[in-house]
């Protein structure tokens, strides 16, 4: 980056620290990852420079037949790997791609149907702070107070109840695997659309891992990074009858040009998921996750809903006594970076609740494996443990950054 170092010194050190503190860090935060050389290549790139509203063979500005060559090469290798019918790849983000399937699909105050925020659910599944629960009628299902899983009967008999135009399943913060068949049965006794949006699992999906939302999904939205390992973008994959809703709905309805930079990456990292090693990647994620949460079960965490069955893991700190809010700036300083969440029931509030969420992917595009999990567990366990001793937390630092430097971070060039 030596023209950036020349032009810009100060974000220049701003990048360079960033790359020392993401190599040097174990980074649960399970909505994060690496990504590969060659998406940040690809994002990178003078494709920065292009604006192109519209779609392929439908541009409003001339100049667009290697846009259209981009696209239309990104959105078939979407269609390949995903047995898609209809992609859309132009969306900015994930919360934009809920916000385009409900703007195609509904009508102001219908009703949207979806997990609760507390529950593990994500903001535009319908909560009140969202315009996604203010612009429309929005109810929340939930999870069974002492199992922490989605009860589908309760879920069945909710949607008969409220008779949602929509159900959205798909979370942010539910370590289980989703049954979408039974999603989409109940969809169909109400006679409502689906939304699987699978942001979290995408990678799981597309590695065999987690069970696959297509075959009874109508629309599917996933953002591309997370366990995609892609960049900083998303995708809607919808029937061909919802096509021309849909893509009306992301363009003219919401957005402008798309970010050709980020659709080229985009492109990149689906034909990094095609191969074989992302299977394997995809696998370890889940081996990864069981490993660290039976390491921190025997060490005395209380984990909701007992372990998990993809990427990701939520503890109750309640029983270390120990704000959540207050171990998670513990762990940042021990070396090892994760996010406080509610946990199901949560008697704190929102701002200092009582969980932290973990996952595993960014440690597995590291190479690292179940003795790995072992280690960060027991390193986890000294930080909540001397959550106010400065001196063990930077002890503990100091042993995290040793591993870390063993297993080279992908992307970072930093020795």
């Amino acid at each position: 980056m030596d023209d950036l170092k020349r032009t810009d010194p100060e974000i220049y050190e701003i990048i360079r620290r960033e790359e020392r503190y993401e190599h040097e860090s174990v980074r649960l935060i399970p909505s994060e990852n690496y990504a590969s050389k060659a998406v940040m290549e690809a994002t990178g790139s003078i494709l920065t420079n292009k604006y192109s509203e519209g779609y392929a063979g439908r541009r409003y500005y001339e100049g667009q037949r290697h846009i259209d060559e981009l696209e239309i090469l990104v959105v078939e290798r979407a269609k390949a790997l995903f047995n898609a019918e209809h992609v859309n790849v132009q969306p900015y983000s994930g919360s934009p791609a809920n916000l385009a399937v409900y703007f195609g699909l509904l009508k102001p105050g219908e009703t949207i149907m979806g997990l609760a925020l507390p529950m593990g659910g994500h903001l535009t599944h319908g909560w009140n702070v969202s315009i996604t629960g203010t612009f429309w009628r929005a109810v929340q299902y939930g999870v069974d107070r002492e199992s922490h899983r989605i009860d589908y009967d309760v879920v069945r008999e909710m949607a008969k109840k409220e008779r949602p135009r929509i159900i959205v399943t798909g979370a942010t913060a539910y370590p289980r695997s989703i049954d979408f068949k039974a999603f989409g049965e109940i969809a169909k006794e109400v006679g409502a659309y689906l939304l699987a949006d699978i942001s979290h699992i995408t990678g799981l999906i597309v590695g065999g891992i987690h069970p696959d939302a297509i075959p009874y999904a109508d629309v599917v939205t996933t953002t591309t990074h997370k366990t995609l390992r892609g960049p900083r973008g998303a995708m809607i994959l919808c029937r061909k009858e919802m096509a021309d809703a849909i893509d009306r709905a992301v363009f003219p309805g919401l957005q402008g040009g798309p970010h050709n930079h980020t659709t080229a990456a985009i492109g990149v990292a689906l034909k990094e998921a095609a191969t074989p090693e992302f299977k394997q990647y995809a696998a370890q994620i889940v081996r990864n996750a069981k490993a660290l949460a039976e390491e921190l079960l025997a060490r005395g965490f209380s984990l909701v809903s007992g372990g998990t069955d993809n990427h990701l893991i939520l503890v109750d700190l309640t029983n270390k006594k120990v704000i959540a809010r207050k171990a998670a700036k513990s762990l940042d300083a021990a070396g090892i970076v994760c996010n406080y969440n509610t946990v199901p029931y949560d008697p704190r509030k929102p701002f200092s609740p009582s969980g932290i969420r973990l996952g595993t992917p960014a440690v597995t595009s590291r190479g690292m494996r179940e003795a790995e999990m072992k280690h960060i567990g027991r390193w986890m366990d000294e930080a909540v443990s001397h959550a106010s001793d400065e001196a063990h937390l930077k002890k503990i630092a100091a042993e995290v950054a040793e591993m870390c430097r063993t297993f080279p971070a992908p992307g970072i060039p930093v020795s």
